[in-house]
């Protein structure tokens, strides 16, 4: 991995611990939050056929033209609630979060409470 961060690899590692438990299958996709420095980004995913059903993200033009600003906590509650309606508009209701090895608190605590708020459960 060369000149690799220690937070970078024990993200990594943590990842591959909840990967190896968690699949999205059709009738309950997995919805996957990767989060950057200044954005970020929710996917819902069916595993059985590797197709990404839902996204949005803080790059979406949907987003921008809203232009929500504030925390980036609120931000990601905003973009959890976007995900949240655009999954019922597809008719996916039920989800299992995948954390990409991320903490469960800050800005992942806060996107799923907002896709929760917007109807999905898990």
């Amino acid at each position: 991995m060369g000149n690799t961060s220690p937070r970078l690899v024990s993200r990594l590692k943590r990842k591959k611990r909840i990967r190896k438990n968690i699949f999205g299958s059709q009738d309950r996709p997995r919805l996957s939050v990767f989060r950057s420095s200044k954005h970020i980004y929710a996917q819902i995913i069916d595993d059985t056929k590797g197709v990404t059903l839902v996204s949005a993200s803080t790059l979406d033009k949907e987003f921008k033209d809203n232009k929500v600003e504030g925390k980036k906590a609120e931000i990601a509650k905003t973009i959890g609630s976007l995900i949240g309606k655009r999954a019922l508009d597809k008719g996916i209701t039920k989800v299992v979060l995948d954390r990409n090895g991320f903490l469960y608190h800050g800005r992942i605590k806060s996107l799923s409470d907002g896709a929760r708020e917007a109807g999905l459960n898990f």
